[in-house]
């Protein structure tokens, strides 16, 4: 048999993959040895699961999470005996680990024991699934053969411990391994009882990406002596103080988490004045990880893997870093088209702009090559924000925003000003001939190349030309046109670095955003009207 040694510690950093060790081609003496260990292992893990049998959580503990991750790895040249075969270039998932469709959870520490989970092993077919043991962390005892069978752990995939630490922080780690290994399809094994525990936070840290079929088995169903006394039965309200447990215990975990790719960058526009709060952000200094969502992504999407969680999380640390924490912010919900929410007004049901005179919140548009387009009119202090793709832009959403400020507030359209933020430039977008006409209709320059099989366009411009048709000044627009300030509206596509992008990235693409909010006087600062949640 040849065994994969992974490093075990290596889980500490939260973003990283095991390691991998090398190769070690074993006698058959060597080879029944460490089954024997794994099946000690695995005993000792289930043996410190039954102390949680009557419903007790495995939460509290803080103690750092390790991993042993030993698989059965094929058509590997083999090394000479008792030596490491050396593969530096070899990475996680293409070690022969990523090659099954499907992981399995065993739930150890809410009322199952070692005959019984290791019955539930076969009866799931674990050899087609990798396998994560959900207990609580023991000191493993190499010596002991006594345990878990083994045929058990010998049919299975791989197998990873989740032995340590807070739940939040074990199914984290669940959904690091999972996505590495490019997994969906989650069946995990438990009681009644583990999955009422274990939903709350499957809500908070996974999407509908992810399939979760629970198995449960209810106590009755369970011959051995180990599980008899595992019933539990939650007293009036205990349900409900756990679900707050369990949101703290999340918000806890990921706060914690180190940033990625370096510290939060906002980008401001000088044309916006001082009584106003604002920016556009970039991608770094959150906490996401997937490769086309790392790191500051802030809009959670039930077709994406990023859960409402750590995007909660990159949101919290953009607000700490920006000043409007904790304030709430209000992300406009795109739909593509040109309606406009007046906020205190009924909310629709989706809208691509909003506008409002209101201290206390912050208006945000979202952007990943469609436009976060900011409007402030100093004079009355009235805000909006916009979000405007190539089809809200040919709707006109920009101008539609302008006029809910003049209608709902009494703007004089020549007080606004208008920031554009990072979006994609004419040198990255294009469209088909037919859909390029439209835009030739605004300006023939929103289409530089006409005659092209498939025409680029600039809707940068675009949206210039109709703003300063409806009445904007020129020099109150600050776009990729500007060149006597700092730079806002840079090609979200050109600079892979900085922001996320749909068109480079495709279906799985990360999202900035846009922000603006009224800044309160003195008075209003002593005198506020009530502390809000960010959201």
């Amino acid at each position: 048999m040849l065994l994969q040694l992974m490093d075990k510690t290596c889980f500490t950093d939260l973003h990283r993959p095991p390691q991998t060790l090398g190769f070690v081609q074993q006698s058959a003496e060597e080879e029944e040895a460490a089954q024997r260990r794994i099946s000690t292992v695995c005993e000792r893990s289930f043996q410190s699961g039954r102390s949680h049998a009557a419903g007790t959580r495995c939460r509290k503990s803080r103690v750092r999470c390790s991993f042993w991750v030993i698989s059965a790895v094929k058509h590997v040249p083999p090394a000479a005996p008792g030596r490491v075969s050396p593969h530096p270039s070899l990475s996680w998932k293409h070690s022969g680990l990523c090659a099954m469709s499907q992981a399995l959870l065993l739930d150890l520490v809410h009322g199952c024991c070692p005959t019984c989970a290791g019955s539930s092993l076969l009866d799931e077919s674990a050899s087609d699934s990798h396998v994560f043991l959900l207990c609580e962390k023991r000191h493993r005892d190499a010596e002991e053969t006594n345990g878990f069978s083994d045929r058990f752990l010998s049919a299975c995939r791989s197998v990873q411990f989740l032995d340590s630490g807070s739940t939040a922080e074990c199914l984290y780690r669940l959904k690091q391994t999972v996505d590495q290994l490019d997994l969906s399809s989650i069946r995990v094994l438990t009681t009644l009882r583990g999955r009422e525990a274990l939903v709350p936070y499957q809500e908070q840290l996974f999407t509908a990406v992810y399939t979760f079929d629970y198995r449960v088995r209810s106590v009755g169903t369970f011959t051995c002596p180990s599980c008899s006394g595992s019933a539990h039965t939650d007293s009036p309200g205990e349900g409900v103080r756990e679900e707050q447990e369990e949101k703290e215990e999340v918000s806890a975990f990921v706060q914690q988490l180190p940033a990625l790719k370096g510290e939060i960058t906002v980008l401001k526009s000088t044309l916006i004045p001082d009584c106003f709060g604002h920016g556009f952000s970039t991608r770094t200094g959150g906490v996401s990880y997937i490769p086309t969502l790392s790191s500051l992504n802030l809009f959670s999407s039930s077709r994406r893997r990023d859960p409402g969680a750590v995007v909660m999380e990159n949101r919290r640390r953009l607000a700490l870093h920006a000043g409007f924490h904790p304030k709430p912010l209000c992300l406009v919900k795109v739909n593509h088209a040109s309606d406009v929410w007046v906020m205190g007004k009924a909310e629709p049901e989706s809208y691509d702009g909003m506008v409002t005179n209101q201290t206390g919140v912050v208006l945000a548009a979202p952007g990943a090559d469609c436009m976060p387009i900011l409007f402030a009119d100093p004079v009355l202090k009235v805000i909006g924000a916009a979000h405007a793709g190539w089809r809200g832009t040919l709707m006109g959403v920009g101008m539609a925003t302008v006029e809910a400020m003049v209608t709902e507030f009494g703007c004089q359209v020549s007080n606004i000003v208008v920031a554009v933020g990072p979006s994609v430039g004419a040198c990255c977008f294009t469209k088909e001939k037919e859909q390029a006409l439209d835009f030739i209709r605004i300006h023939p320059d929103c289409v530089p190349d006409p005659d092209s099989d498939r025409p680029h366009v600039n809707i940068r411009l675009a949206n210039r030309i109709l703003l300063q048709k409806g009445g904007i000044l020129p020099e109150h627009i600050h776009d990729d046109t500007v060149t006597d300030r700092p730079c806002v509206t840079p090609c979200t596509s050109c600079h892979p670095e900085l922001f996320f992008s749909h068109v480079r990235d495709g279906l799985h693409f990360g999202t900035q955003v846009g922000f603006l909010w009224i800044k309160e006087t003195a008075e209003q600062a002593q005198h506020p009207a009530g502390e809000s949640e960010l959201k």
